[in-house]
């Protein structure tokens, strides 16, 4: 799967979704578009799942007719460390997640 990860989320975490073709906002091109623009440039770029931390997301954005899905985290801090546990459930719900549908990951 191709997945975009936004600019709050550490770029290592990249490294725990293995099997995935994992890339940063800011090395696609994207640094500092706002979410409406960005879902719809990573849509262009054959993106076919964005994962923040954003909790506004969910809210700010219909995403019934995109063509990608999106991961809403929901960690302690934004630290690494705190992202790594939610990682297998990532790896988890990317198995059965499809275009147009948001999940929320965590407490």
């Amino acid at each position: 799967m191709k997945v975009l990860l936004d600019e709050c989320v550490p770029k290592k975490f990249t490294q725990s979704l293995v099997g995935h073709d994992c890339t940063t906002v800011p090395r696609a091109g994207l640094a500092g578009t706002t979410n409406g623009d960005l879902l719809s440039a990573a849509e262009r770029l054959g993106f076919e799942l964005f994962i923040t931390i954003d909790q506004g997301l969910a809210y700010q954005q219909n995403l019934s007719n995109r063509k990608m899905a999106v991961l809403v985290l929901q960690p302690r801090t934004s630290r690494l460390v705190d992202l790594l546990p939610l990682a297998p459930e990532c790896l988890a719900q990317m198995q059965s997640i499809a275009a147009g549908e948001l999940r929320i990951i965590g407490s």
